[in-house]
């Protein structure tokens, strides 16, 4: 098992955000998040990598284990949760001060501790792979919303994350730049990398989702495969799709 959460809460603050969430994902799955906005999705996703620590439950994720409620006394624990589990923001979050390789090679080097020489090498083959290999000396504020995403997700793959999160990774692209940001998500699938995904785009995502959560208000509603977008169990998930389809 990839991932599995159970019986997950979060507050901000006195207001419950996350109510007894429980998921699972296998090695490999492609996991879709969706529901309106405010129904928790970001919150989840970011719950997954400890940037946000709820307040009791349990996660296991890429061989990292978790007692929720004593998570924040452990560090080191979160600073390895966050080597194995990747995650690619909807502002890109890439450094502006440094080229598109520099961004690519920092963290490896840094935390991973691989020479220059082996870190650029990496960074030449994912850059080619997501097709920025021209863009490699250039510096971010100089490319596009599409190119920034896909640099963001070479950053995150430069870590050999085995979970992968995507934080509305297609948020103000055009349709174009979408549907190569799907295609990389296609491509990263048959690598054997389990992906999670929080889109408002249902088109988007029901070519790749391998499973598919809704939520509403902090709750899980409904889970299912990707049957479930022809099929859906609840009449919450049937109205949502309606609007969003």
């Amino acid at each position: 098992m990839a991932i599995s959460v159970k019986n997950l809460n979060f507050f901000y603050g006195s207001s419950q955000a996350l109510f007894d969430i429980n998921l699972d994902a296998q090695e490999g799955d492609t996991v879709v998040l969706l529901g309106p906005s405010g129904a928790g999705k970001s919150t989840l996703i970011r719950t997954l990598n400890l940037l946000e620590v709820p307040t009791s439950g349990e996660l296991h994720i890429a061989n990292n284990h978790f007692d929720l409620s004593q998570a924040n006394n452990n560090p080191k624990a979160i600073r390895q949760l966050r080597q194995d589990v990747g995650m690619v923001f909807q502002q890109y979050n890439l450094w502006p001060h440094l080229t598109v390789i520099e961004n690519l090679i920092e963290a490896p080097q840094k935390v991973l501790g691989i020479s220059e020489e082996e870190a650029k090498k990496d960074a030449l083959e994912l850059l080619k792979r997501l097709r920025l290999e021209e863009h490699a000396d250039r510096f971010p504020l100089h490319l596009s919303g599409g190119q920034q995403q896909r640099v963001a997700i070479a950053r995150a793959l430069m870590m050999k994350p085995q979970v992968l999160l995507f934080d509305e990774p297609t948020a103000a692209l055009d349709p174009e730049i979408t549907a190569q940001i799907v295609s990389i998500i296609e491509e990263l699938r048959e690598t054997g990398i389990t992906q999670v995904i929080v889109t408002h785009e249902v088109n988007m995502v029901k070519k790749v989702a391998t499973k598919v959560v809704y939520m509403e208000q902090g709750h899980i509603i409904e889970t299912g495969d990707s049957t479930c977008f022809e099929q859906p169990q609840t009449e919450r998930f049937k109205q949502y799709l309606s609007h969003n389809i």
